[in-house]
């Protein structure tokens, strides 16, 4: 993909024809081994960090004329700092994919940069001149190319986390190897979040086909064509979303005591399937796989024409599973789940219970803050009442 991405823009790849040392990582575009001089006239080498703007597989206008620097503050031959670039000095901000901001510049000429040879160049030349200055004949012009193209699970370059700062947290979910077990409402949600994260595998459980009623209750929308295939769910929904993530795995069958070897391997799972004796077997195995998990559930009842109830996620780790026996989770077949119980699913119900369920995940990954330590939350829709409880056991 990365170098795909340079042969077909004619910004990026004249940065490469004219020698510049330049790669795109994540959806940072990096310009190495720039020269620069230091507060002891010392000519050092950094990186240069900009956020990189994609349409699909093309480029568009720089987004922002602030750049970012992997090195000390750049001075003029003389050693003193170029102070009318600086933006930020001597920070340590984590871009992610091993990279860490030292510096920020500013120099935004009038209407802003049209392209990105425009921009990178204009900062290296800015802070490499000097340093041609104190050692003629140093130039960022290294004619070097990276050994190592971008190997990302994606099959365009994902810059949503980089451009906002929060690729470094991204990466704790990064090599994950997720079980999504049922498809249905809930669970072809959960599918949609997770597919749009940097997970190494996606791997989906469903027997089902996908019919006309999941069609109104999942992400996208299906064509009459489609929904006439009756396809099965695994590769409906492998088929949408392989499109942007290369990682997802369908396995079309119903997970049970005869086949649960199919989780080793695992990180973690997300169990949206009915109660009964192959969720028990299912909880089981990732218990002695010591593998962490959510369950969802849902429940919605008509009562005065109208939907009232309650979403349901339960989470277990190794840190407290104990609550997973003591009625949090039903394992009584039929799909009976005391007031979970309900039949009756709308789609952004199923959207928000995936939510719910991502959401901790993400916490349990240190993606996002887990200050009470929850492991059973509960939203009644009427009131929008959030309770929480199960905290872990150890601090």
């Amino acid at each position: 993909m990365s170098r795909a991405l340079f042969s077909r823009n004619a910004d990026l790849k004249r940065l490469r024809d004219e020698g510049y040392f330049v790669q795109n990582v994540g959806g940072l575009l990096l310009m190495r081994e720039v020269p620069y001089v230091d507060s002891e006239k010392r000519v050092r080498y950094g990186t240069l960090i900009s956020s990189l703007t994609l349409a699909g597989d093309q480029t568009r206008t720089p987004d922002t004329h602030v750049m970012y620097f992997d090195g000390d503050p750049p001075c003029d031959a003389e050693g003193n700092r170029l102070t009318a670039i600086a933006h930020q000095t001597n920070i340590s901000q984590n871009m992610g994919h091993g990279l860490v901001a030292r510096q920020s510049f500013s120099s935004k000429p009038a209407g802003g940069y049209p392209d990105f040879f425009e921009k990178m160049t204009t900062y290296a030349g800015i802070i490499s001149g000097p340093a041609a200055v104190v050692q003629p004949g140093v130039t960022a012009k290294v004619f070097k190319e990276p050994e190592d193209e971008d190997d990302s699970v994606f099959n365009y370059t994902e810059n949503a986390s980089d451009r906002v700062g929060i690729g470094a947290l991204s990466e704790r979910l990064a090599g994950e190897r997720v079980a999504i077990i049922g498809l249905g409402g809930t669970g072809s949600y959960i599918l949609d979040f997770v597919a749009k994260t940097p997970v190494a595998d996606i791997h989906i459980f469903d027997a089902d086909e996908f019919l006309q009623h999941n069609a109104f209750r999942a992400p996208g929308a299906p064509s009459l064509d489609e929904l006439r295939e009756a396809p099965l769910k695994v590769d409906y929904l492998k088929g949408m979303y392989s499109r942007m993530h290369r990682g997802i795995v369908a396995h079309a069958v119903a997970l049970d005591a005869s086949n649960v070897d199919l989780l080793d391997g695992v990180t973690f799972a997300f169990l949206s399937m009915d109660a009964g004796e192959e969720k028990l077997a299912v909880v089981r195995k990732l218990e002695a796989l010591n593998v962490p998990f959510v369950d969802v559930g849902m429940g919605l009842e008509l009562v005065d024409g109208a939907l009232g109830g309650i979403l349901r996620v339960t989470a277990s780790t190794p840190r407290k599973r104990s609550h997973v026996h003591e009625g949090r989770i039903s394992f009584v077949g039929g799909g009976a789940d005391g007031i979970y119980a309900s039949n009756i699913q709308v789609a952004d119900l199923n959207c928000l219970n995936a939510v719910l369920a991502v959401i901790k995940w993400k916490k349990i990954r240190s993606f996002y803050s887990d200050l009470e330590r929850e492991n059973h939350s509960t939203f009644t829709t009427d009131g929008n009442l959030l309770l929480n409880g199960d905290q872990d056991d150890e601090a």
